[in-house]
């Protein structure tokens, strides 16, 4: 007696999942999980929640709503705002799409089932149809109605004309997010699809479908939420990922939340105006960094200080272009001839925080044990130094 073939490459019965999936395919059985028509099925799904929920590889190979039509979204660092009206509005349609192409390519894959003629077609199939039809119609239809009279009434638009004064309107507030977003003093973190925005005015969360907007001033902050994971994506290091409730005060404005990597917490505060509160039961972790830079900051305050020739000024530190330069590098961990450590005969020309940020840049992040005791590069001329090495300008 012949025997069957597998369900799948594994050789495994279908699960509960793939019952669900594939709900429209009729009875499966084993010879049919290896039909066209469920391979296509099981390869549209992956692509189809990929492309929704576009994971890195996606985006490196160019599978995203933004890059397919570049052309006509624009630059977002050229106008903010127009650029996410049109996002939003294309994103929309480009997802609701998918189900209509899943039945276009079903034609191909089960042509048994006479899909191409929706007369002919299984009932289920003719429902399925019509909803596919149907979700193009509807987001035609409101991005048509969001686009009337130059975007007003789009979402975003109408959250802008919150904060527009009553002589000007909500393409005012766009043209001051427009610039603002342009300067590269931002803060801007996360991914794509939940990205945070802070500029010296404006608190932004963009996500797939909406951009959220509160102004500075009004707001108030609240860390909600913290959560400790062992590995982090990126490194194996373990990472505290902090939820940021956003309150505006002003009316018919809604609250959101961000989400960021408690390492990013510190540089978020320096953007905001307002103070942000913490929940009695939320702890805030420092990171490996800021640690690092503590120390770091506290071993140079002991170290010998260099006096500046009178006939020398300090210019702005050029790491950060904020403060003045504060450290200079001059070989005080042993003598000039001996050792690893090198003499460095450049002025002084950064502040203490960049130079201990670069000094970590170059540190091993598997090996923390080993950061205070290594030597690195000078960020200007190459001269190796270390912390003993690194003097406050008096």
């Amino acid at each position: 007696m012949p025997r069957g073939r597998s369900g799948g490459a594994c050789g495994n019965k279908p699960t509960v999942q793939n019952w669900t999936l594939l709900s429209l395919l009729g009875p499966v059985s084993g010879d049919r999980m290896d039909s066209p028509e469920v391979t296509f099925t099981l390869a549209y799904l992956v692509f189809a929640v990929c492309f929704v929920f576009t994971p890195n590889e996606f985006y490196s190979a160019g599978l995203t709503v933004q890059n397919l039509l570049s052309g006509w979204l624009g630059s977002e660092d050229a106008a903010f705002v127009p650029y996410h009206l049109r996002r939003t509005s294309a994103t929309l349609l480009c997802h609701s799409l998918l189900p209509l192409g899943y039945y276009m390519g079903m034609c191909f894959a089960a042509s048994e089932k006479q899909l191409y003629s929706p007369g002919q077609a299984p009932e289920a199939w003719q429902l399925f149809l019509l909803l596919a039809v149907t979700l193009p119609l509807v987001s035609c239809s409101l991005i048509y109605y969001w686009s009337w009279d130059r975007w007003t009434r789009h979402p975003l638009a109408q959250t802008l004309a919150l904060y527009a004064l009553p002589q000007s309107g909500w393409q005012a507030v766009a043209s001051s997010i427009n610039t603002e977003f342009r300067r590269i003093d931002k803060f801007a973190t996360g991914a794509p699809g939940a990205r945070v925005i802070v500029t010296d005015t404006w608190v932004m969360k963009v996500t797939t479908y909406r951009v959220h907007v509160a102004q500075q001033q009004d707001v108030h902050l609240t860390v909600t939420e913290s959560r400790q994971h062992d590995l982090s994506p990126d490194s194996n290091l373990p990472v505290q990922l902090l939820t940021i409730r956003v309150a505006s005060t002003s009316p018919g404005t809604q609250p959101f939340d961000i989400r960021l990597n408690s390492s990013e917490y510190g540089e978020l505060c320096e953007k905001l105006h307002a103070p942000i509160r913490s929940a009695a039961n939320v702890v805030i972790r420092q990171s490996l960094g800021d640690l690092f830079l503590e120390t770091f900051a506290s071993l140079v305050e002991v170290n010998p200080a260099y006096s500046v020739p009178s006939n020398q000024e300090l210019e702005a530190c050029i790491g950060c272009m904020q403060t003045r330069a504060s450290v200079k590098l001059v070989k005080t961990c042993q003598e000039p001839t001996v050792g690893e450590c090198q003499q460095c005969y450049c002025r002084p020309m950064w502040c203490l925080t960049c130079m201990g940020k670069w000094f970590a840049s170059r540190q091993d992040p598997q090996r923390p044990d080993t950061w205070l005791a290594s030597r690195v590069p000078c960020p200007t001329c190459r001269a190796r130094f270390c912390i003993l090495d690194v003097c406050c300008v008096r």
